[in-house]
């Protein structure tokens, strides 16, 4: 009787370290896979931010074509300043799954004028400024530019 109870409680022990070493090992295989997804989304994200500063140089270097765009608007603007640290990316929603680039900023040195530009982006990441357009038209204190 006293062995029978030995047995059962040796048994028991041995069940209980199988589990529980099934258990340790499966946190330990999720904490390894954890830190492979967030090596991959920290590359991921890396990738994106110089795809970002890519397309924000290149807009950069061809920034005469959104100052004769937004000109071309209205005979009254005389200059056309360019706030880059205003620049958005976002997609056009679920109507249009189409990727953008937003570029914003002021007229004829008013500071509370405001326009913006939609600058759509290619699926390999390059702008389109053949097809951008004025996106937020002219606005002075609010009210649109006449």
């Amino acid at each position: 009787m006293k062995s029978r109870k030995i047995m059962i409680i040796v048994a028991s022990i041995a069940v209980l370290l199988s589990i529980g070493g099934c258990t340790v090992k499966h946190k330990d295989d999720t904490k390894q896979g954890k830190t492979i997804a967030a090596s991959s989304t920290k590359d991921l994200k890396e990738d994106e931010e110089t795809i970002k500063k890519k397309q924000l140089d290149y807009l950069k270097e061809h920034e005469q074509e959104i100052v004769d765009l937004v000109k071309a608007q209205n005979s009254k603007v005389e200059s056309v300043q360019i706030d880059w640290d205003q620049t958005q990316w976002g997609d056009g929603g679920l109507t249009t799954p189409e990727y953008y680039m937003n570029v914003f900023g002021r007229i004829n040195n008013i500071e509370e004028s405001g326009w913006g530009v939609d600058i759509p982006i290619n699926e390999d990441n390059t702008l389109n400024l053949d097809e951008m357009y004025v996106g937020s038209y002219i606005r002075v204190g609010g009210k649109l530019f006449d």
